[in-house]
């Protein structure tokens, strides 16, 4: 059973939850009894902090002990540190229960979605969000309530947390476009409210500060207003005299500006409308007319039209037209004046009591204004005749005096028949065709006066949409009349949408922002209404992600584009009207993606090997470093450099061969890595970098190096009772090449002594042997001349060093011997090609099997029989002897003529002291 308090212990849990259950129920009824428990800490941090940001140590905060802390030795139970609920607040937080220290938690505080309920003052709590502190207007708390466990320092500790704003948000207007309507004759200094000012829901210095207009025009400005509660409004100030007749609208940017750092700004459109009042009045053009009207004028017949104008607009420029009291009120009856629109018609019929002139004043009246004043006079001729009458007869479509002709018409459409009559039937009338256009009046044969009014070509609505003719009729009198007819060409769907340019070429950079504005396309159609409304569609051959708004011919593209995967984009893209059939047109469109340095430098690999022979002469090529780079032009440009080895390397920054200013030496270094640095040309520039391993191949340019012995003049002591088989001594020599330019090969090329023969070398270890008995006569100085050679390619190098033996039972005079050393020895140079084998080895153990047989044979023998065996001894010895030199490979002897000079020979001497 574990301790009480263990973590993961069910009864430590459940006691705990019980407890906690018990603190809740019991706590109201026990709060004057456990106060004195009860602390608070407050605690404050910015908004939007990432989790693990240390809030406090509750612990340190509560001065409470902790292990190993004031009295190291006393036991002290493990404080424990549990949120009463986790409640609102909890969610915000991480409490380490042991240790107390409060942290932020993956959950970022956000103070205004946190405060939102109270704009800006807010409390949120955890097990009780009740607090006696008093918060400012902007505090937003956190309360947590904390128990600390165990029974000897529990408490209940109230944690307050004052989240401090952050300028994280911009002044945002509700509404995207304010409207604001500002009388013309407003004075200077007018004020005006905005009813839309900018929200920002941060608090203090980080909310709306100040506004500002983009364009003021110079007769607006901006004040701010601030009222009890702390809120901000703008106010337009009119700074300069306003006329709704010389521009009735302002349109400008109001900026809103918090205090923040770095300030944040919100902007909306503001338009300033001038609205009018009534500072204009009506006014003619002309003061007076001239007009002239026949005798018998029918009734009803137009004289004239006065017109007056007023720039206010609405009711202030409403106009009533009436005639002064000047008019005598015979003119009054003759002519009727309309009051709205101006016209003057005659009412009643002129007779021979009628008066020949009448001076008709006419008023042009406006709400408080003096009304303008024009004079028509009339002059009325008297006519002893009737005129001729033209009556006219529709074919086609005819409303109010105008005729309706679809164009594309066919050649001698008909429109009209007119007769051409005299009411007095006295006169001979004629008629005719007055005004422009494609019409002929020709007279109807058989009947007379009767004249059809046709076409002469096609209508084309396009060239011209209205025509004004008139029939004029005149009797042999001189006396005629109009008829003007009105011809309204109607439009047909006979024009195809046409591009302002066949070929839209277009360039972009790659890269471009998603949904990126490439161009406006712009076809018209000389059709009218729906026949001339133009819709834009991209051909089959365009990618996907290609869009053309039909309505607007905005074309863009939905994703971003790649030079390096493709350059050019070529498709088609219609114009389609809306008339029945559509009629459509297409154009190309091409584009040009323009490279943007992009692409870094790449190296073919990443890792470059070269193998070069060492002594390769200096500047020779090691190797080309091959490096490309996708983007084009200036961007591809790449340019290559040594980082490294700068003082030994260099390479061709265009063609990327690599070379070395000096000879290589692989027994100084037998590596190198360097790291070659592509740099291209665009602006910013890019680079990228490749590992260069250059390794220098051995060439065999270096003889074997004799170690030991160290001179020529050293000497080795060997006992006459060495046993043949042991090993005497050794030549160990070094090379320094590798592989086979230092695989070493050892051979005796030089012998001089009582029995020479008696010593033979191992070819591959250097080891000196004794290989036969020493006699009473091969007592005396041994030199061996050594060969050292090394298997190098194309030829072999070597070395030489002189191995001197002084056989005999001591060294009793080491000056004679010294004496012998430094005469020029008389040695025959045995040319030998040495090899390293194995072979002769069973030559030398068949020689020496003999020896046990020989030796137990002179052991048992008598007296006579014993000089038999001793040279049957002799006899198998001297024979072993000649087996071994016939058949051992390694040393081939080569007699040569005449002394050697041993300071002619290949090798390196150092002086040592005798052995």
């Amino acid at each position: 059973m574990g301790p009480p308090g263990g973590r993961g212990s069910p009864p430590a849990r459940g006691s705990l939850q019980h407890l906690l259950l018990f603190l809740l129920f019991v706590g109201p009824f026990n709060c004057f009894a456990s106060y004195s428990r009860a602390t608070e800490l407050f605690y404050s941090l910015n908004e939007g902090l990432p989790a693990g940001v240390l809030i406090g140590s509750l612990a340190r905060d509560l001065r409470l002990p902790v292990a190993g802390g004031q009295h190291p030795g006393a036991p002290q139970p493990p404080l424990s540190f549990t949120l009463a609920s986790r409640g609102l607040g909890g969610q915000y937080v991480q409490l380490d229960n042991r240790s107390g220290e409060l942290h932020t938690s993956a959950v970022e505080i956000d103070r205004e979605a946190l405060c939102v309920e109270s704009g800006g003052a807010a409390v949120f709590g955890g097990a009780a969000a009740v607090s006696a502190f008093s918060p400012s207007p902007e505090s937003c708390l956190l309360l947590l309530d904390v128990l600390v466990l165990p029974q000897e320092y529990f408490r209940l500790v109230k944690v307050k947390i004052a989240i401090r704003d952050v300028n994280d948000n911009a002044p945002r207007f509700p509404v995207p476009h304010i409207r604001l309507s500002v009388p013309e004759n407003a004075p200077v200094n007018t004020r005006l409210a905005i009813e839309h000012p900018a929200l920002d829901p941060d608090v203090g210095t980080n909310g709306v500060q100040t506004y500002r207009l983009r364009e003021n025009y110079g007769v607006f400005t901006l004040d701010v207003e601030e009222n009890e509660s702390g809120e901000r409004t703008p106010y337009l100030i009119v700074m300069g005299a306003l006329d709704r007749e010389t521009r009735e609208e302002y349109v400008t940017v109001i900026v809103a500006e918090d205090g923040g750092t770095p300030p944040l700004v919100g902007s909306a459109t503001l338009t300033i409308g001038i609205s009018d009042i009534n500072d204009n009045c009506p006014q003619f053009s002309d003061s007076q007319l001239n007009i002239t009207l026949y005798g018998n004028s029918s009734l009803g017949t137009h004289v004239a039209t006065v017109h007056a104008v007023d720039v206010d607009l609405g009711s202030n420029a409403q106009i009533t037209y009436s005639y002064s009291q000047k008019v005598p009120q015979p003119s009054r009856d003759l002519f009727h004046l309309d009051e709205s629109t101006g016209a003057i018609t005659l009412s009643s019929k002129v007779d021979g009591d009628t008066p020949r002139l009448h001076r008709l004043i006419i008023l042009g009246n406006g709400p408080g204004c003096i009304p303008a004043v024009i004079t028509v006079l009339v002059t009325i001729i008297k006519v002893m005749m009737r005129p001729p009458e033209v009556v006219p007869r529709f074919i086609a479509n005819e409303a109010e005096g105008v005729v309706y002709l679809k164009e594309l018409e066919p050649i001698n459409t008909p429109i009209a028949f007119f007769t051409i009559k005299d009411p007095d039937e006295k006169y001979k009338v004629n008629c005719y065709l007055d005004g422009d256009g494609p019409f002929r009046l020709s007279p109807y044969k058989p009947y007379n006066n009767e004249y059809l009014l046709e076409t002469t070509k096609p209508l084309d609505y396009e060239t011209q949409q209205l025509y004004e003719i008139s029939i004029v009729a005149w009797n042999s009198e001189g006396f005629h009349v109009n008829k003007i007819i009105k011809v309204q060409v109607l439009d047909d769907n006979d024009n195809s949408p046409v591009f302002s340019q066949q070929l839209i070429e277009l360039t972009i950079e790659e890269n471009n922002v998603p949904n990126a504005f490439l161009t406006k396309l712009h076809a018209t159609d000389a059709d009218s209404g729906e026949r001339g409304q133009v819709s834009y569609f991209l051909g089959p051959d365009a990618p996907s992600y290609f869009a053309l708004d039909k309505t607007t011919g905005v074309l863009t593209v939905s994703t971003q584009l790649d030079r390096e995967e493709k350059e050019k984009y070529r498709y088609t893209v219609k114009a389609v009207d809306s008339g029945f059939p559509p009629r459509e047109s297409i154009a190309t469109v091409t584009i040009t993606v323009l490279d943007k340095n992009d692409n870094s430098p790449r190296f073919i690999n990443k890792d470059f090997s070269f193998f070069v022979p060492e002594n390769f002469p200096g500047f020779g090529e090691i190797g080309v470093i091959s490096v490309t780079d996708a983007d084009a032009g200036q961007n591809g440009w790449v340019a290559l450099s040594v980082l490294n080895g700068s003082d030994i390397f260099v390479i061709d920054t265009g063609k990327g061969v690599l070379r070395a200013k000096v000879s290589l030496d692989r027994e100084q270094q037998s590596s190198y890595v360097l790291w070659i640095e592509a740099v291209d040309g665009g602006d910013p520039a890019l680079s990228s970098t490749a590992k260069i391993t250059i390794l220098l191949l051995d060439i065999n340019d270096n003889p074997p190096l004799v170690l030991f012995p160290q001179s020529n003049m050293s000497y080795l002591l060997v006992l006459p009772s060495t046993l043949p088989g042991s090993p005497i001594t050794e030549v160990y020599a070094v090379d320094k090449d590798t592989g086979m330019n230092a695989v070493i090969a050892y051979s005796i090329i030089g012998r001089r002594g009582p029995r020479p023969e008696s010593f033979r070398i191992d070819p591959k270890t250097g080891n000196i042997t004794l290989e036969e008995s020493l006699m009473q006569n091969d007592y005396g100085l041994y030199r061996l001349l050594v060969k050292v050679s090394d298997h190098g390619y194309p030829e072999p190098l070597h070395s030489t060093v002189m191995v001197n033996l002084f056989v005999n039972d001591t060294v009793s005079n080491e000056s004679y011997i010294e004496s012998l050393l430094r005469k020029e020895p008389d040695i025959s140079i045995e040319e030998k090609q040495p090899q390293i084998s194995i072979e002769p080895t069973h030559k030398k153990m068949e020689s020496a099997s003999c020896m046990p047989t020989l030796v137990a044979l002179s052991v048992i023998s008598l007296g006579s029989i014993a000089l038999v065996t001793g040279m049957g001894i002799y006899i198998c010895l001297r024979k072993g002897k000649k087996h071994h030199r016939a058949d051992e490979n390694l040393e081939v002897q080569i007699p040569l003529n005449g002394r050697i000079n041993l300071h002619m020979l290949e090798k390196k001497p150092v002086e040592i002291s005798n052995i």
